[in-house]
């Protein structure tokens, strides 16, 4: 038996459009609006009058399992009560819309330029050169203003004017919005010319000619273009459409479980995309925009939202068929995969979306007391997906010290182990149900927390911002309070920003490579730490014995204070006064060892430091912004 959800075929293009006119062929909410450009306007014109291919589009029957909101083509509107629509048009939008606009609507279209700017334009096919084989299709595809003229010499000469149906008729120039009703036109245009040329009978007859090979040629081509066209069947699944539309559509907007929802809950009249990214039309803020006040949140997108409250709600399912008696396979599984996202009921969304926007301001609030102000300095934006579900399950609890210690070291082990930089929904999943139990119980010890290992080698590939234990370190070296070598501050939220700290190089790059010291030792982070824009300045590419001196003379620092301050970045100040890099190299090492171990609470593998060259590392830093 046939599992088959789809069927394929090809239909009139004329046929397609009567649908899209009539309401039983229109879009799903979720799709974008029409943003065709003026030139690619003019070349599907072009290939449609030539019956060149032009691609298969992709629609959904209604009424099986995906309940959409539907919306009309653009430049269609319907009265009360609307059609309901037959067919969904997923894939193909900005083809058929086009289309529609340029072949139905009496009005000049909304498009754009090569510069991108909107403008508004008729389309007519040049008779005489889509006649000609020697002249490419497309320079017979002629755009013109709204007021159908084309003007020069800055706007003061008329090129050409096609601003009454005469004026169409004497230039040759036939309106693309009368392909398939061309009678009137043709009978107009007959009747212009044979008044023109009532004088001249041949010349009347080679009119009459022309305007017959022309439909025969052209316009036919039009009213017999056939579109391939492949149907999804209505059952088939959310999961599916996502999928399917994700494969086909590759050249346009992603679909993700987000833009399905919203269409999906526009069907019970609730509007997912205002909820999330405000409505600009009503003052209607935003959950993303109030979440976004926060630099560190400001990345995070719609779908970790949406992963966060479907964590909460396949987990609350999961203890209510506990709570009846359900054990081992009984019991749904906690989960936030797409398939899941997309079967999440509207009525759970709002349940838990207050709840999951107010964890996620807290969970802000916790990277902050971690030392991690900066969006590029988040290690994972992924991790805070559980982080946020944590401390929505938690409630006031999480709060406490006891609670906030043990989550701290959950997050380090995750950012040390390096263990949410793939697939992680697994690992959420867990994350939300074993994290609180060991809050309450202390042999109850998290899956991430048994998972996470650090070894010792990989302080020597830490390089860059790409790594989370990179940013991991910098943050915690500002959690136990390094201070600025210029200012003496710690680093706290003014302060980072005033001081517009990143992470920079200890011994410098240039002296470095004067004293043939290997790049990949130069740039690992073990030769990096918090330094401010100031202080980096005067530090420039001289010994460190020099700049420190410069610091002392520039911020009035005493030589001991000047020690206490290195310090308070794990540097043993006399390698720095005496230039040492390999002595400051492995006590530094030793040094982050420390502090690793300190914040995941395990030990971590030691070995020796590697005796090949580990390669240059070309990547400059990123400095943060003003």
């Amino acid at each position: 038996m046939s599992n088959t959800i789809f069927d394929s075929g090809k239909e009139p293009l004329a046929r397609l459009l009567d649908e899209a006119v009539e309401g039983e062929l229109q879009l799903p909410d979720f799709q974008r609006g029409w943003v065709w450009d003026d030139q690619g306007i003019r070349s599907l014109l072009a290939s449609i009058s030539q019956s060149f291919p032009v691609g298969a589009i992709m629609t959904l029957r209604t009424g099986g399992e995906v309940r959409f909101q539907p919306r009309p083509l653009e430049g269609l509107s319907f009265g009360n009560p609307q059609p309901q629509p037959e067919r969904l048009l997923l894939d193909g939008q900005q083809r058929l819309t086009s289309l529609f606009q340029a072949t139905r609507l009496n009005q000049a279209i909304e498009t754009l330029n090569a510069q991108r700017r909107a403008i508004k334009r008729w389309y007519y096919i040049d008779m005489l050169k889509a006649l000609d084989p020697a002249v490419d299709r497309e320079e017979a595809i002629v755009g013109v203003p709204e007021d159908k003229r084309i003007r020069t010499n800055f706007g003061r000469e008329i090129q050409l004017d096609l601003s009454t149906p005469e004026h169409e008729y004497r230039h040759l120039m036939f309106p693309v919005n009368r392909v398939f009703d061309e009678r009137d036109w043709e009978n107009a245009f007959e009747d212009f010319w044979g008044q023109q040329l009532k004088d001249d009978p041949d010349q009347e007859r080679a009119r009459r000619r022309l305007f017959r090979q022309f439909r025969d040629g052209v316009v036919e081509a039009f009213r017999s273009y056939y579109v391939p066209v492949i149907t999804l069947e209505r059952e088939t699944t959310k999961e599916a459409v996502c999928l399917v539309f994700e494969k086909v559509n590759t050249g346009g907007k992603k679909l993700d479980a987000f833009e399905l929802l919203t269409a999906i809950y526009a069907a019970d009249d609730f509007q997912l995309r205002h909820d999330w990214l405000g409505d600009q039309k009503t003052g209607q803020i935003g959950r993303a925009q109030r979440l976004a006040v926060h630099e560190a949140l400001c990345q995070l997108q719609s779908t970790d939202f949406l992963q966060a409250i479907s964590l909460l709600h396949t987990l609350e399912v999961r203890e209510a068929a506990a709570a009846a008696g359900k054990e081992g396979k009984e019991l749904p599984q906690v989960s936030c995969t797409r398939q899941v996202m997309l079967n999440l009921p509207l009525a759970a969304y709002k349940q838990w979306a207050d709840a999951v926007e107010a964890s996620f301001l807290q969970a802000a609030k916790f990277l902050q007391m971690q030392r991690i102000f900066w969006r590029k300095d988040v290690p994972y934006l992924s991790q805070l997906v559980p982080l946020a579900a944590i401390i929505a399950r938690l409630g006031d609890r999480w709060e406490q010290d006891g609670a906030r210690q043990k989550i701290s070291r959950w997050y380090w082990c995750g950012v040390f182990g390096e263990l949410y930089g793939s697939t992680v929904e697994s690992r959420f999943a867990k994350d939300v149900q074993e994290v609180p139990l060991w809050i309450e119980d202390e042999r109850m010890t998290p899956s991430t927390i048994r998972d996470a290992n650090f070894a010792q080698e990989r302080l020597f590939t830490l390089r860059t911002r790409l790594a989370a234990a990179y940013k991991g370190l910098h943050a915690l070296l500002m959690r136990e309070g390094c201070e600025d070598f210029r200012s003496g501050q710690p680093y706290e939220l003014t302060s980072f920003w005033d001081e517009r700290v990143d992470i920079h190089h200890i011994f410098p790059r240039d002296w470095c490579k004067k004293q043939h010291i290997e790049p990949g030792r130069t740039d690992c982070v073990v030769n990096k730490t918090p330094i401010s824009a100031r202080a980096n300045r005067i530090i420039g590419g001289v010994a460190p014995s020099a700049y420190l001196k410069k610091l002392q003379q520039d911020a009035k620092i005493s030589d001991a204070r000047s020690r206490q301050i290195l310090m308070s970045h794990l540097i043993d100040p006399d390698a720095l006064f005496s230039d040492n890099f390999e002595h400051f190299f492995q006590q530094r090492e030793e040094a982050l060892i420390g502090l690793i171990e300190q914040a995941m609470g395990k030990r971590v593998a030691r070995v020796s430091a590697p005796d090949e060259p580990m390669g240059e590392v070309m990547e400059e830093e990123e400095g943060v912004s003003a």
